[in-house]
């Protein structure tokens, strides 16, 4: 499954947000109501499906605990991950360390990205892009070599 778009929206006062109808559409084809969100590189945050979520267990897992780097993505990975169910609206609760985290005011910006969904605040997604995109070119052609 892979998921595209870029999608604007808001975090109500409550913090949840509304998963795209596209993206919902993609998470239900992969059986499930529920995701896994957790702390994203770049103050964003990663949405992953069950399945996926499972899928990046395995590969963390086969980290070496003993080794400093692998131990420190482990703990900071899996205690800022939650497990969260989309409601009948398609929602879902964002827990406020990952909201304080991400430093999400009112707006943000859903992209799909991959195997996973991100969420950033607007301001830092536009910071991100504005300051990444210029070399999109350059990085492609130094990453399909």
């Amino acid at each position: 499954m892979v998921y595209f778009g870029e999608y604007w929206s808001k975090i109500d006062k409550q913090g949840r947000i509304v998963i795209p109808s596209k993206l919902r559409e993609q998470i239900k084809k992969e059986g499930s109501s529920n995701v896994y969100i957790t702390k994203g590189i770049e103050k964003c945050l990663f949405i992953f499906t069950e399945k996926t979520f499972e899928e990046q267990g395995e590969k963390i897992n086969e980290l070496s605990f003993t080794k400093g780097n692998p131990r420190i993505f482990t703990r900071f990975f899996y205690s800022g991950s939650f497990k969260e169910k989309i409601d009948k609206q398609g929602r879902i609760l964002i827990p406020g360390q990952l909201i304080e985290y991400a430093e999400i005011r009112d707006n943000i910006v859903i992209i799909g990205a991959g195997k996973r969904i991100e969420v950033w605040d607007e301001i830092k997604w536009k910071d991100f892009y504005s300051t990444n995109f210029p070399s999109y070119g350059e990085i492609s052609e130094k990453i399909f070599e």
